[in-house]
């Protein structure tokens, strides 16, 4: 792989500045972030009256943890506008959740935070290696999702060339890829392993690919999987953070230099780290939920929004501001199973430790009288589809599974494609048990 390193005078200077520096930028515009949402927010006019706090009472960064954190319950409860802080003919842009689990989660970008948001994606492509005048093939989905704009825009503001593919005709993907020779992609690493597939298929070398950067994002993966799509295509693999709630794609972002956590881009976002139980703060450097105040969004502020997302806090390396370890899960997708905590992470390195195995994979949860069962859905490799080949990589994932995740397993090793494919975010676990 390339040396990606920057070069002298490519960073902004708020990338380098002092702690003090930055600390400074973040009180002044925390204190204009909770006054236009008092002033211009029902929603936390109300919710800072009902806990007794207004925004005076902040003198320090620390004092935000005296005002009430924001869930996702709460735009649910607001649907479709009720949060916003300007009146909705101010709004240049609409994004919206899926949906799958409820009413979708609206939010909403004036046209200063839809130049903010581009000029942060800008940033966070530089940082995983990006250039202006680079071929840039997006493969996340386009539409209310923000995945797909988000980037977009981004790589334009970069002064980057786009082709705006979206998700899905995965051999077309590849074809373009192919044909366009793009030197970045930004696309869900569980897509990616579809693209991947695709290579394969076709009888392609994938490391022979244009593509020098991966810039990944949208859900949870771990550096195994990071070494896998790097080794398969002899590119950079960078992850890259963000959710519609606070802004969309590029709140933090790896660092292709270092590619030892997302730093978080600190003069527009102030993180905290709680425990996602008791809600009391976190230090630097302990594991916990994380917690996300914007400080510039005019449309949509958002003060202390629970992201359920589960990492920490540590000092910046190759920028000054602060990372966030990868995300090594979410507190909503944890499963208690007989005792034991169990993240569809967890589950995904002990995958691809075994070579018969492809990186394709659901968990089922079922329940047998009282107990809580799980069987994990995976794929063999073309090298191994033969039964006795697919049994020796079965008892291999149960026993690492066992041995280092502490629970017992159902593993079901499937053919090549046998396990259901995501075009989006990968949907790891499906839940069989009955309802209560």
């Amino acid at each position: 792989m390339e040396n990606l390193s920057p070069r002298a005078g490519e960073l902004e200077a708020i990338e380098i500045a002092s702690r003090e520096e930055i600390s400074v930028l973040q009180l002044e515009r925390m204190k204009w972030t909770l006054t236009h949402a008092y002033e211009n927010s029902p929603f936390y006019h109300k919710s800072f009256d009902e806990l007794g706090v207004h925004p005076s009472d902040l003198k320090t960064l620390s004092d935000i943890a005296k005002f009430p954190f924001t869930t996702k319950k709460d735009l649910r409860d607001t649907y479709p506008f009720g949060m916003f802080a300007v009146p909705r003919e101010r709004l240049a842009r609409i994004h919206a959740s899926s949906g799958t689990t409820g009413k979708p989660t609206v939010v909403g970008y004036t046209a200063r935070d839809v130049e903010t948001w581009a000029s942060l994606v800008a940033r966070s492509i530089r940082a995983s290696g990006g250039r202006a005048g680079d071929l840039v093939h997006i493969a996340y989905g386009y539409g209310l999702f923000t995945g797909g704009l988000g980037a977009h825009y981004g790589a334009e503001k970069l002064g980057c060339t786009v082709v705006p593919v979206s998700g899905g005709m995965t051999e077309r993907q590849v074809a373009l890829i192919q044909d366009f020779k793009p030197r970045i992609i930004m696309v869900t690493p569980s897509y990616m392993l579809s693209i991947l597939d695709e290579f394969r298929r076709q009888g392609l070398n994938p490391r022979e690919s244009s593509l020098a950067v991966g810039i990944f994002g949208a859900e949870p993966w771990t550096n195994a999987m990071r070494e896998e799509i790097e080794h398969a295509f002899d590119m950079h693999a960078v992850d890259i953070y963000g959710l519609s709630e606070v802004m969309g794609p590029g709140v933090a972002s790896e660092c292709v230099e270092s590619k030892d956590g997302l730093h978080i881009w600190e003069d527009h976002f102030y993180p905290e780290i709680i425990d996602p139980v008791t809600g009391a703060a976190l230090p630097d450097g302990e594991i916990g939920e994380l917690v996300l105040t914007t400080l510039t969004k005019e449309g949509l502020p958002i003060i202390r929004y629970r992201t359920r997302d589960l990492t920490r806090l540590l000092p910046g390396t190759a920028r000054t501001m602060r990372r966030m370890e990868k995300i090594t899960g979410r507190s909503d997708d944890m499963m208690i199973l007989r005792g034991v905590n169990v993240f569809p992470t967890q589950i995904e390195e002990q995958i691809l430790k075994c070579r018969g195995l492809a990186p394709h994979f659901q968990i089922e949860l079922t329940r047998s009288g009282r107990m809580d069962d799980m069987t994990v859905h995976v794929e063999c490799t073309l090298e191994a589809v033969d039964e006795t080949a697919r049994n020796v990589s079965a008892r291999e994932l149960t026993h690492h599974i066992k041995n280092i995740v502490g629970v017992t397993t159902k593993v079901m090793v499937h053919s090549p494609g046998g396990v259901a494919r995501s075009e989006g975010k990968a949907k790891r676990i499906v839940d069989n048990r009955p309802k209560e």
